[in-house]
C-alpha cells in the first residue's frame, strides 16, 4: 500500500509551511479587508496560478465595488498557492497603497533609503500596490522614471503584479507615465478584469 499524501513527510512539511505563510500574510492584512469574500472567477484563476492563468491581476473599477477586498484576498490565496509543486520558500510580498509608494521613492523621502526600497521591488515575489489612480506624481517625473525601472525591471523577469485603481491601465498615464501604461499591456495580458457592482461601503461592505 502506498502512502496518503497526508502520511508524506515531504507533503506534510509543506503543508505546515503554506499554513504557516498563508497565516503570517493573513495577520498583514487591514482589519477591514480580514473577511473572506465570494472572488471574481478570473481573480480565482489567477490566485491559483494554474498553467493558462495570468502572470499579473489589474482590478478596476468604480468607487466601493471591492477592489481592495478582493485584492487582499486574491494575495492570501496566491501565497498558498505557491507551495504547490517545486517547493522555492516562502513568498516575498510588498504591499504598498500607492500614495505611501509614490512618497518612499521620492529621493528626499524622509528616512528612507529608495535605492534600497527599489530592489525590494523589483526582486519580491510579487508586488501589490493599491489604489494606483490616487497617487500624486512628482512634478520632475522622478516617481514615474522609477516606476518604469520597477514595472520594467518585473516584467522580463515575469514576477507578477497586482494593482486596483478606478480606472483601467491605459487611463492610468497621467500617473504612471506613458512608458508604463505601454509596458502594462503585456503585463498585464489576460489580467485586467473590471469588478462592477454598487459601492459596497453604502452597505456596510467594502
Amino acid at each position: 500500500m502506498t502512502n496518503s499524501s497526508d502520511d508524506n513527510p515531504m507533503s506534510s512539511w509543506r503543508a505546515e509551511r503554506r499554513d504557516s505563510a498563508v497565516a503570517a500574510f493573513a495577520d498583514r492584512i487591514p482589519a477591514l479587508y480580514q473577511r473572506e469574500v465570494e472572488l471574481d472567477p478570473r481573480v480565482s484563476a489567477w490566485a491559483g496560478g494554474g498553467e493558462d492563468a495570468p502572470v499579473s491581476l489589474f482590478l478596476w473599477g468604480a468607487l466601493g465595488v471591492g477592489k481592495t477586498h478582493s485584492a487582499w484576498q486574491a494575495v492570501r490565496l496566491w501565497v498558498g498557492a505557491q507551495f504547490g509543486g517545486a517547493y522555492r520558500g516562502t513568498p516575498i510580498v510588498q504591499t504598498w497603497r500607492s500614495t505611501s509608494l509614490f512618497d518612499a521613492l521620492r529621493p528626499d523621502s524622509e528616512g528612507g533609503t529608495p535605492k534600497k526600497l527599489m530592489k525590494q521591488l523589483q526582486t519580491a515575489d510579487l508586488l501589490y500596490i493599491d489604489d494606483l489612480a490616487a497617487a500624486r506624481v512628482s512634478p520632475n517625473g522622478w516617481t514615474q522614471e522609477r516606476l518604469y525601472e520597477i514595472f520594467d525591471e518585473r516584467y522580463i523577469n515575469r514576477r507578477p503584479l497586482v494593482i486596483t485603481s478606478d480606472v483601467r491601465p491605459r487611463d492610468t498615464s497621467h500617473i504612471v507615465g506613458e512608458r508604463v501604461t505601454s509596458r502594462s499591456a503585456e503585463i498585464f495580458r489576460g489580467g485586467v478584469v473590471r469588478l462592477g457592482g454598487e459601492d459596497r461601503r453604502q452597505g456596510g461592505a467594502a
